[in-house]
């Protein structure tokens, strides 16, 4: 492996370069719980989040959903499963399975430890590592996650809903038009890759927000453009970019609201496009700025 990689002891050059795997419940992961961040340990890069994780008894660390475009797949070589690897540096990490209806997701990775480093959220915190999270409403929340999800420094997008007046809605409650909430998503992102204001300039870029009854043929107030602040810094950045567009003659319907609680959608909204090959139908990128 190049000079910048980590250097493996013998045990995890075993496993993450030839592909083996350590005995069943003898990895530091297997039954550990603490909030975090799981990253690869020959590179570094992100791979799983805390929430990702889950108890499945099998013997190994398992995880029902990864960071975007941060785990590749590749059949196996005895052609019955399906090898997972780091996808900035090939490092294997275990395999993939389908089917046994452990979590709602219905996907198990199961990956050794000795192929992962846990950063602590106090750590990454102290290292000038946090996550951070944005909120962004603007229209149908496919299209807003797939095209979000492609930004460098974006580690993980969520569909949900915000704004409302009930707790934990459905997506009929929602779409009845009553609840008042909004089709929103909910970045983490790693402001050491990517800011704030460049997430936000590339929101406004991805949907119309100059449309004020919903966006493109969807039409409702679920469907409504809004920008939901955490801090007041991020409530300036959002009302200047607003000014900005105003100053080229747009008039934009881009509401800055404060961050209300956040209700994650239904696990067949998550990852929506990715998982049936698709591409938005009312989201494209435009340049504005």
């Amino acid at each position: 492996m190049g000079d910048q990689y980590n250097t493996l002891t013998n045990e995890e050059q075993r496993v993450i370069v030839e592909k083996g795997t350590e005995r069943p419940f003898t990895g530091q992961y297997t039954d550990f719980v603490e909030g975090g961040m799981y990253i690869c340990k020959q590179c570094d890069a992100p791979l799983y989040l805390s929430q990702h994780k889950f108890q499945s008894t099998c013997g190994w660390p398992s995880f029902d959903d990864e960071i975007a475009g941060s785990v590749k797949r590749e059949a196996d070589d005895d052609g019955r499963r399906t090898e997972i690897l780091c996808s900035n540096c090939d490092g294997h990490l275990g395999h993939v399975f389908e089917g046994e209806m452990l979590t709602d997701k219905n996907i198990r990775h199961c990956v050794n430890s000795v192929s992962m480093k846990f950063v602590s959220s106090d750590d990454m915190k102290k290292t000038d590592q946090s996550i951070k999270s944005a909120y962004f409403a603007g229209g149908c929340f496919w299209g807003v996650e797939h095209l979000m999800q492609q930004q460098p420094g974006v580690i993980s997008v969520e569909s949900g809903y915000m704004g409302g007046e009930i707790e934990n809605p459905t997506y009929e409650q929602v779409c009845s038009k009553t609840t008042g909430h909004l089709e929103v998503v909910a970045l983490s992102y790693d402001p050491s890759q990517v800011s704030f204001e460049t997430l936000t300039k590339l929101f406004f870029e991805i949907h119309d927000p100059t449309q004020h009854d919903g966006q493109g043929p969807d039409i409702g107030n679920q469907y409504l453009s809004a920008i939901f602040y955490t801090d007041d810094n991020e409530k300036e950045i959002s009302e200047s970019l607003i000014k900005i567009l105003e100053g080229k003659g747009l008039t934009i319907a881009t509401r800055v609201l404060p961050k209300a609680t956040f209700w994650k959608a239904e696990d067949y909204h998550q990852d929506y496009y990715q998982k049936n090959g698709q591409q938005p139908y009312c989201h494209q990128y435009k340049k504005l700025f």
